[in-house]
């Protein structure tokens, strides 16, 4: 680099035919803009065109443009992660940074290290930014919001232990309805720590379901002091909960992104806790009115059933409870003779029957047969003897007749057997 100071700073006439690099050259250029203090702290103001978020590095890459002009500009990861908005192409903005030469490519630039849009806040503009983006994905809907218990008996209450919201918000209710019980998560309300606070408490209660609503916010301030309301992680978290949710932040003219995507809105903490409990001496009298309701619906119920029951006591067997039981004497009385006629005829039908089949069994018996003259003749082993050869002269056989029996001695055998 000395070389090079020593060449251009030079007399012309001593300068002869020197000869630098393309290197030496940047870097002599990027010397002498270093070194102007004008550039060293500079603001500029234009409208952001060709902008690269790159996301693995977390630096921002754009150009800076007016109507004639441009500069390309570059946000370091550092700077980047400050900035309470997402740069966007179009945006007018003013830039704060220096401006430097990069030697590789012989290009100056502005390095960035601070940014704002141009005209409004910066944290305005990026609480608009996240309001559109949550109110797109629907999170404000009124569709999806809860509606609040009618009678609580368990109040979760997410802010400062120390602040005036708590002792607002305990005052009212103690004054409203004091049979509700205040369940406090002391969490940080204003700062970079503020909103992992509220996200813990309201994460605590989500887990612990001990209570019936919940009331998380704090008193007034500026909008640096309210922005951990506008949390994008709280404002997801509170959409999610399954318990309803009352966002009471800052005075009536103040509004977060809580303020929106809660159940419901109040404008105080003071004004959360009436939103949240009924008042003890109209609930009292809403009771009355119901139970006086109640007690003149029954009356008349029962005016009616006295009514409903007189006329029937008046009307067949309640004015004449004896014909019932003539009436069922006279079913009685018919289904026994319905039985004894039945049975008669099972009887009949049976008696046929047995006749039917005593007469097959009569034609086939023995004794039948020898009613017409037959006998049966048996050997003295009690055998039925069916051949002639089965006996011989002087054997003792047995005749079983009709009415009785003989006993006879074989004189003589004829036929096939006497051969």
């Amino acid at each position: 680099m000395s070389e090079i100071n020593d060449l251009f700073d030079a007399p012309p006439a001593a300068q002869g035919d020197g000869v630098v690099t393309v290197t030496q050259l940047n870097e002599y250029i990027k010397a002498k803009i270093d070194g102007d203090r004008f550039l060293a702290r500079v603001s500029v103001k234009g409208e952001i065109s060709n902008f690269t978020n790159h996301y693995k590095t977390g630096h921002f890459y754009f150009t800076i443009k007016d109507e004639t002009s441009l500069i390309r500009a570059v946000m370091f990861r550092g700077s980047a992660s400050k900035l309470r908005f997402v740069p966007e192409n179009g945006m007018k903005i003013v830039a704060r940074g220096r401006v430097s030469a990069f030697v590789r490519d012989g290009q100056y630039q502005l390095y960035c290290d601070a940014m704002e849009p141009e005209g409004i806040g910066a944290l305005y503009f990026a609480f608009e930014q996240l309001k559109k983006k949550l109110a797109a994905e629907g999170l404000f809907d009124e569709a999806r919001k809860k509606p609040l218990p009618k009678i609580p008996t368990r109040i979760g209450v997410i802010t400062s232990p120390t602040g005036a919201a708590i002792r607002d918000i305990i005052n009212i209710l103690g004054r409203r309805f004091p049979y509700a019980r205040v369940i406090l998560y002391p969490a940080l309300v204003q700062g970079a720590e503020a909103a992992p606070s509220l996200i813990a408490g309201m994460r605590h209660f989500m887990e612990t379901k001990d209570v019936d609503v919940i009331i998380i916010g704090r008193g007034g301030g500026s909008i640096e002091d309210l922005w951990a309301f506008n949390s994008e992680e709280l404002a997801r978290t509170i959409a999610a909960c399954p318990i309803p949710v009352i966002s009471a932040v800052g005075h009536e003219t103040d509004f977060t992104i809580c303020d929106f995507v809660a159940d419901r809105r109040a404008p105080t903490p003071s004004a959360a806790a009436e939103l949240a409990v009924p008042e003890t001496h109209e609930l009292m009298r809403k009771i009355d009115n119901i139970i006086g309701r109640m007690s003149l619906l029954l009356s008349r119920r029962l005016e009616n059933g006295r009514q409903i029951l007189d006329f029937y006591t008046k009307q067949g067997i309640f004015a004449h409870p004896e014909r019932f039981f003539e009436d069922r004497k006279m079913q009685l009385l018919l289904l026994g003779q319905r039985l004894e006629s039945a049975e008669a005829a099972k009887l009949t039908e049976t008696r046929h029957k047995l006749a039917q089949q005593s007469a097959k069994l009569e034609a086939l018996s023995p004794l039948a047969i020898l009613s017409r003259g037959y006998s049966v003749a048996t050997g003295k082993d009690g055998k039925v003897l069916t051949r002639a050869a089965q006996s011989a002269v002087g054997d003792e056989i047995s005749v079983r007749l009709s009415d009785g029996s003989l006993t006879a001695t074989v004189t003589k055998i004829m036929g096939e057997a006497a051969k």
